[in-house]
């Protein structure tokens, strides 16, 4: 990726932008330009984004390249970025334009707190507009389909190993990770906080209930809560397993050559998730035109490309390519899965983190406080 262009450049592009989007929408050019001019006064959105290099390098140079306008992004896990989003809300602070990340966080976090604007009013362009560009249609995650916008979806393979420690047909069914030599060989992210870890383990109560999970905590699990150490942990082979961890985490070892490789699908199946790909804007945006661009660029193929490429998350957007993620054990939802499928086995949504999640938090506090 360039470093940030020139202003002539960038000027440019912007007036790319507007004539192309004039085009698209049918608004006259002025209605864009003074859109797009107020967003240069305003110099910069704010946007709290998952902890990933990559994406973060993608959004700030692209962006800036692209409009001339900062991206000011805040990398970091989501239940902490949220707290800190309520409580400048509460204080009168407004800092944040909008947040896209994990679910169940949003969920808990942001939705009670009504610091949410709607996000519709806030597309402006056909392509993100047309419901007909994105798998599905809008997907929503929140009861109320106005919120919390999810633009991704897919099943990932967060059952990885060490090719050197294990073979793939070792592991063809969850009660696989049963067998005596994998104890004290299997690393789990915990499922005791939001996350994968969480996501995967309120799956397998769905499909093989408490008792199973018993005799896997019997397998001595090596639990952590830092994705980057329990991959770590797999390389280095403290583990030859690991559960509730995806490709974003090991992706620079697997290119470092490293011998790590995502398990063929279990007969029970993996659950479906919309990954880190929940966007939601604060009321009172302070800098709400650059929010707007921003959003109409993020939800776009641009930004969507750049989102999935980093994030090893598969966009719903129909005109992003997503078949070569399945190298990696990421299924996106449009190359494998049915609409009525996908609803079946997410467990992100308001509804399902109430009644898939919590009761998975809750039998893992049962069961793994007591280790």
């Amino acid at each position: 990726m360039r470093a940030k262009l020139g202003i002539v450049f960038a000027a440019a592009s912007l007036l790319l932008f507007s004539s192309n989007a004039a085009a698209q929408t049918g608004k006259p050019a002025a209605e864009w330009e003074k859109i797009l001019e107020a967003a240069r006064k305003e110099g910069k959105v704010v946007a709290s984004i998952p902890p990933n290099a990559e994406l973060r390098k993608g959004i700030e140079e692209t962006f800036q390249k692209r409009f001339g306008i900062t991206v000011e992004s805040v990398p970091g896990r989501g239940a902490s970025s949220i707290r800190r989003m309520v409580d400048e809300a509460k204080a009168g602070i407004r800092y944040f334009d909008l947040h896209f990340g994990g679910t169940e966080s949003t969920v808990k976090g942001l939705l009670p707190e009504n610091i949410l604007d709607l996000i519709e009013p806030w597309f402006v362009l056909p392509e993100v507009k047309d419901p007909k560009n994105w798998w599905g249609g809008h997907i929503w995650v929140d009861k109320a389909k106005r919120l919390v916008y999810s633009f991704a979806a897919y099943q990932t393979q967060t059952l990885n190993y060490n090719a050197d420690l294990a073979k793939p047909e070792e592991i063809r069914s969850f009660d696989d990770y049963l067998n005596p030599k994998w104890q004290g060989k299997i690393g789990f992210s915990d499922p005791r906080i939001p996350g994968s870890g969480a996501s995967v383990w309120s799956f397998i109560l769905q499909v093989k209930g408490e008792e199973y999970l018993k005799k896997l905590v019997a397998q001595k699990l090596f639990l952590g809560r830092d994705l980057r150490l329990l991959a770590e942990s797999l390389v280095k082979g403290r583990v030859s397993h690991t559960i509730g961890i995806g490709h974003t985490e090991f992706a620079p070892f697997i290119k470092a050559g490293f011998p790590i490789k995502s398990l063929p699908m279990p007969k029970e199946g993996l659950y479906a998730t919309a990954g880190y790909g929940a966007l939601v804007i604060l009321k009172n945006s302070p800098h709400s035109n650059a929010t707007k661009v921003f959003v109409n660029w993020l939800l776009g193929k641009e930004g969507q490309e750049i989102f999935t490429r980093s994030m090893g998350e598969a966009t719903r957007r129909l005109d992003v390519d997503t078949k070569w993620m399945q190298e990696f054990g990421v299924l996106a939802a449009k190359d494998g899965l049915t609409l009525e499928q996908y609803y079946k086995m997410e467990n992100q949504s308001e509804e399902k983190v109430y009644s898939v999640r919590d009761p998975g938090a809750a039998m893992a506090k049962k069961l793994l406080d007591a280790m």
